[in-house]
């Protein structure tokens, strides 16, 4: 292999990092939904000839990028690398191959330098509407949820398939701003690709594959040495998420031996009958990102980072769910996997991992007929607490291990007929310890209309709350009331009448350490920015004032 001098080889990083958070910002810049361009729920990555990934952009979530990692092979699978041509842009939306549900399209774009092909442009994005029953816990197979493209091509030799965009046109709700954010996909791709010729025109490269395999072979060496600081052995962990008919069993064993790690998802609960199933995909991405950041935060994301584990989970099982198991609702059950690996990996890093949080975003799907009779579909995510940390409290009202941001209630209300009434920290909430976890939020909402709407959340830890660590209190559960009284227990869609109201209170983070080993100041503190009431302090802490 070609060895790079240090110093080239890092101004030649920083320039790549660029390029991709390049072509993530245009994407961002050009798309017609608020997720998108507001919560930040996509992936943009960079990739040599050979499909491997290189560099990600710094914007993005693990679900998306780290599963989009391995979806090249896929696409060159269907067209060989020595088919493609200048112009070509290849699609799907299939949740086996790439980020695990329907909603999420991954667009490819092959670059080519003198007629050579170099590599290739990736991302991934979630669109508003994919038509079928909507984004939803309730369908009993994939085929119930909306369109399925497989892959195939967006843009043949530079002229678009009309035919492919009648087609999703013609099945979704909303499709000029699904068909927007495809187009955006693309256009981001080609504002990365044309900055990727510029960068090796400037650097004289004829060929990405020295550099990629330079940065990938550190990134595979730094992994590895992270992995043999710990002592070889079996960790193990379980955790309960909510479910849909039953509570659902989440079990993971790790085994280190040397270098490399064995995640086995074995014991966990079998395919559940309805959208709440993961694909292995989708479960080795948060596997995979949930170490990282217990072993190495700092090692690039890319193919060599991946190298050195190995994540199994059983098939049919509901962290490996086949064709046509239902899989809408994938990331409640995903964004769980992280606090699982930490639990396990307590033991011997307790220093380097946080309590249980909220895990996964609350998604809010809102579909109906607005205050002109026009149908409309508008989703958006909100959160609740993170897990308390071995020396720092959780974050309020924010997403991990996703990532995502949360949408102003003035973008929510502007792109649809939502009202939001109210959005606040829930006091109280986070979990008491000597690190406090992070409070959920608050939130009543309604709809501007004269006809019964569609509510359909994507929620959980209604009955299991966020686990404390090391003597550090869980967290609060969430709750959804309706203003007619009723109390909401589970999943799946609701139709409300047009004035009723929702109040959603998200649930909080477990807290970390003793209760007794939390600081007089830092209970003033929780006081004083009433994320804590006088009588909750006097009750979780002593607290006398």
């Amino acid at each position: 292999m070609q060895q790079i001098d240090a110093v080239r080889l890092e101004v030649m990083w920083n320039r790549l990092i660029s390029v991709v958070n390049e072509q993530a910002a245009a994407l961002m810049r050009t798309s017609f939904t608020s997720i998108v361009r507001e919560a930040g729920d996509l992936s943009a990555g960079v990739f040599d000839a050979r499909g491997n990934m290189i560099a990600q952009a710094v914007t993005g979530t693990p679900g998306h990028i780290n599963a989009m990692a391995t979806c090249i092979h896929h696409f060159l699978h269907v067209f060989p690398a020595a088919t493609l041509r200048p112009g070509d842009v290849l699609v799907t939306n299939d949740p086996q191959k790439t980020s695990g549900h329907l909603h999420d399209f991954t667009v490819i774009t092959p670059v080519f330098l003198e007629e050579q092909l170099v590599g290739f442009f990736g991302n991934t994005c979630h669109v508003l509407d994919i038509g079928g029953i909507g984004l939803s816990t309730d369908a009993r197979s994939v085929f119930e949820e909306g369109l399925f493209v497989p892959i195939t091509k967006l843009y043949d030799a530079g002229a678009p398939n009309t035919e492919l965009l009648k087609i999703l046109a013609a099945n979704v709700r909303t499709p000029e701003p699904v068909l927007g954010d495809i187009h955006a996909q693309a256009a981001g791709n080609d504002v990365g690709a044309n900055r990727l010729i510029e960068f090796m025109r400037e650097f004289e490269l004829t060929t990405l594959e020295p550099l990629a395999d330079e940065i990938i072979a550190r990134s595979e060496r730094a992994m590895r040495q992270a992995i043999a600081t710990l002592p070889d052995g079996v960790y193990q962990n379980e955790v309960w998420s909510d479910g849909h008919e039953e509570p659902v069993r989440l079990r993971v064993s790790i085994t280190k031996k040397g270098d490399e790690l064995d995640v086995d998802w074995a014991g966990s609960s079998p395919e559940s009958k309805r959208g709440i199933n993961v694909v292995l995909n989708y479960t080795h991405a948060y596997s995979t990102y949930a170490l990282k950041c217990a072993l190495a935060p700092d090692v690039p994301n890319n193919e060599g980072s991946f190298r050195p584990v190995r994540v199994t989970a059983p098939e049919r099982s509901i962290l490996n769910a086949l064709p046509p198991a239902a899989v809408g609702a994938r990331h409640i059950l995903g964004h769980f996997l992280p606090g699982a690996i930490f639990g396990a990996l307590a033991e011997v890093i307790p220093q380097r991992i946080m309590a249980e949080g909220a895990a996964n975003i609350w998604n809010l799907q809102f579909m109906g007929h607005d205050l002109n009779d026009d149908p409309f579909a508008y989703v958006w995510f909100s959160c609740g607490g993170t897990g308390a940390r071995a020396t720092k409290d959780g974050l309020h009202a924010t997403a991990f291990p996703s990532g995502i941001s949360g949408v102003p209630a003035e973008v929510i209300e502007q792109l649809s007929p939502v009202v939001m009434y109210a959005r606040e920290i829930r006091q109280d909430s986070g979990g008491p310890g000597q690190f406090r976890g992070g409070c959920g939020q608050r939130l009543v909402l309604g709809v501007r209309t004269t006809r019964p709407y569609t509510f359909s959340g994507l929620f959980d830890r209604l009955h299991n709350p966020a686990q404390g660590f090391a003597g550090g209190n869980n967290g609060a559960a969430g709750s959804i009331r309706l203003s007619t009284g009723e109390v909401i227990q589970g999943k799946g869609s609701l139709e409300l009448d047009p004035s009723t109201q929702i109040t959603l209170e998200l649930p909080g983070g477990g807290g970390f350490g003793p209760v007794a080993d939390r600081e007089p100041a830092a209970i003033e503190r929780d006081l004083r920015t009433g994320i804590v009431s006088s009588g909750s302090a006097t009750r979780d802490y002593g607290w006398s004032g």
